[in-house]
């Protein structure tokens, strides 16, 4: 008799691959056209959000071996383990705890001494915003900051400058606040060439002090200062998120305007901590607490809700069934609120960077597909350019319509009218377009899987909602496929290159001949 060498994980996500060919041959407007109540049982609500997921090319009996496999996979144990302060990024021998920098007073969320570290930080970080927007923080000259610029990279910056975009009409009262995070320096220089140093504030955000990118304007701003207003005015013009506390001293960063990162946080889900410092002091802590208090909301959904109803885990299991099942590599993600045009480059180092792996927990190579490729615009401009490639050309996507019901900028008229292009777009995706006397120039296949993630309106508490779905989505994802979310080897080898190749550039060191062209060239060019 043969014997069965499968485990459990194995043979569910076999069982998957009869229902993906059986619903490959359903057309995707006939399994909503027969269903007369497929909005109702294939859309889900969490804390003022609604994922209608009516368009995905899944059926009943598909959804409940997806279900499955999130049971087998150990999805419940993983989720009580990030709650717990378990080591859940292995190879760094970490916990992620993230959703302990939203709790409030009382959640224990990591145990009592974490809550009570970010608690503490927060409060201090909290004091610091309001008081730059007050004045009571003021520059070496006595005078109220107008101008506050954070200085970082990746999480470091496309956090805190996604969401300053998403919640412009809320940053009232305070400083303008900006980002600068590319090392070629020209955000820096134009913003200079426009502000007074006087009145001019400087956040630098790296955890170790050390980020080459962020260090090299963050040096260049010291530059600028010292340059107008002398050596002794640094300390007033500098704050940082950091806890290298030897490099803050030579650097000059005023002493009580330095605030804590964690190892147990990674800079992807780090701006709920003083990463959000600038977010803060453009929007207030009222604001601030809100986005804390929106992301919590949906960590106690992720935490209890049954997994039919939990938003995160079905974002997280469509997406294991577009990518493994129905071979769909890319998602596209098309917001309908142009606040929220930075939201798919955020969503890019989210996904990307978390589940951009190849080998397993243990290290063995994975025998399938993992993150998708990430990509979008907002959904109007979007339209009128790589639309044309979703309806009709060759490769395919998933895609994730983001869609407030109200106007983020009082213009209901207009935003209407942005309603009624995403649900239009939708249907279009859904049904296509065919017939006789269509020309085939004019065909559309339609059958493209899409999600509307609906809401009433974008503000603080909104956004925090929206963000942790998709952080938690992530976690469910790398989880099913038994990934780490939580590290980033790739990015550390291009860093590390990086720093033997300065000195190429500048004669010190003869290059290789695979670049001696190349960095000959560079060089003629240079002068």
């Amino acid at each position: 008799m043969a014997v069965d060498k499968q485990t459990p994980l194995e043979r569910q996500w076999d069982s998957l691959l009869p229902q993906a060919q059986r619903i490959s041959r359903i057309p995707a407007r006939e399994l909503v056209d027969r269903d007369p109540r497929r909005f109702a049982d294939f859309s889900v609500s969490g804390p003022g959000l609604t994922l209608d997921y009516s368009r995905q090319r899944i059926d009943a009996p598909a959804r409940e071996e997806l279900l499955r496999l999130a049971d087998v996979a150990g999805l419940r144990d993983a989720i009580v383990a990030m709650w717990r302060g378990d080591v859940i990024n292995k190879t760094e021998q970490r916990p992620a705890l993230h959703i302990a920098l939203r709790q409030p007073a009382g959640a224990k969320i990591g145990g009592q001494d974490i809550e009570s570290m970010v608690l503490a930080e927060r409060r201090r970080m909290l004091g610091f915003a309001e008081a730059v927007r007050s004045g009571a923080v003021a520059s070496s000259t006595g005078e109220r900051f107008l101008d506050v610029i954070n200085i970082g990279i990746g999480g470091s910056d496309l956090g805190p400058a996604m969401a300053l975009e998403a919640l412009r009409p809320y940053a009232v009262g305070g400083p303008r606040v900006h980002t600068v995070s590319n090392v070629d320096g020209c955000a820096l220089v134009d913003l200079c060439a426009r502000l007074d140093p006087a009145r001019t504030l400087f956040i630098v955000a790296s955890k170790t002090f050390t980020t080459q990118e962020t260090m090299a304007n963050a040096q260049s701003a010291r530059a600028w200062i010292v340059d107008r207003l002398g050596d002794s005015a640094v300390p007033a013009h500098f704050a940082a998120v950091s806890v290298n506390a030897a490099a803050m001293d030579r650097f000059g960063v005023h002493p009580d305007y330095r605030f804590a990162m964690w190892d147990w946080v990674g800079g992807r889900y780090s701006l709920w901590s003083s990463i959000g410092v600038s977010l803060a002091i453009a929007i207030g802590a009222a604001g601030f607490n809100e986005l804390l208090a929106g992301a919590h909301e949906i960590d106690q959904h992720f935490h209890d809700a049954p997994w039919q109803q939990n938003l995160p885990v079905m974002l997280g299991l469509l997406g294991v069934w577009n990518i493994n099942l129905l071979q769909l590599p890319t998602h596209a993600v098309l917001p309908y609120d142009s606040r929220l045009a930075r939201f798919p480059a955020y969503l890019q180092q989210l996904d990307m960077e978390s589940n951009g792996k190849s080998v397993s927990l243990d290290g063995a190579p994975l025998q399938h597909a993992t993150a998708p490729v990430v990509w979008g615009e907002p959904g109007n401009n979007a339209q009128h350019s790589f639309f044309q490639l979703l309806h009709q050309g060759t490769p395919r996507a998933a895609l994730d319509f983001l869609l407030p019901a109200q106007s983020s900028c009082g213009r209901q008229d207009h935003q209407d009218l942005a309603i009624a292009n995403c649900l239009a777009q939708a249907e279009a995706f859904l049904r296509g377009q065919r017939g006789e006397g269509v020309p085939p120039q004019k065909v559309h296949e339609g059958d493209r899987p899409s999600s509307i993630l609906l809401f009433r309106g974008l503000d603080p508490r909104t956004l925090g909602r929206l963000l942790a779905v998709y952080e938690h989505k992530v976690y469910v994802q790398s989880v099913i496929w038994g990934i780490n979310a939580f590290d980033q080897w790739g990015v550390e080898l291009g860093k590390k290159l990086c720093e033997g190749m300065l000195p190429v550039l500048s004669g010190e060191k003869v290059p290789s001949a695979a670049l001696a062209g190349l960095v000959n060239l560079i060089k003629q060019l240079k002068c």
